[in-house]
């Protein structure tokens, strides 16, 4: 499965940016980060084939190998991609979060923008270590 992850607002900051690219180059093939201005954009570049994640307060607070299910479900599906969907400040409108396969939350706390992408992908990265038997997540 590949991953593109769609995002509001540029990721700028050098440390965050080494800490995404080094889990992106974990993930085979690496995933794709397109970046938009506003929230609304986000629905232009949602695929209508893919499975979807929006990320959400309001989502669902999975485990890993929760995630990981989810993933190997919408695989035997016949998904073949996955977008993640990160908003901005205010969230996402009801029109993104009718496309989404999954609503996913990582917790009560609130996150910044820019570290929900790191994070994103660190949970992809785990889940494809779950499902391949990869002694990366530990119980």
């Amino acid at each position: 499965m590949k991953f593109q992850v769609l995002a509001v607002g540029k990721m700028k900051d050098r440390a965050q940016l080494d800490l995404y690219n080094d889990y992106a180059k974990r993930l085979a093939p690496a995933p794709t980060l397109k970046e938009v201005a506003e929230t609304p954009d986000l629905e232009k570049l949602i695929e209508r084939d893919a499975y979807v994640i929006v990320m959400d307060e309001r989502g669902k607070n999975l485990s890993s190998q929760e995630i990981a299910a989810a993933l190997q479900n919408a695989m035997n599906a016949g998904k073949s991609t996955c977008q993640i969907l990160i908003g901005g400040a205010d969230g996402h409108t009801d029109t993104i979060r009718s496309h989404a396969n999954l609503l996913l939350s990582f917790g009560k706390a609130t996150w910044p923008h820019m570290l929900a992408r790191i994070m994103v992908l660190e949970q992809m990265y785990r889940a494809k270590a779950i499902l391949a038997g990869h002694p990366y997540h530990r119980e």
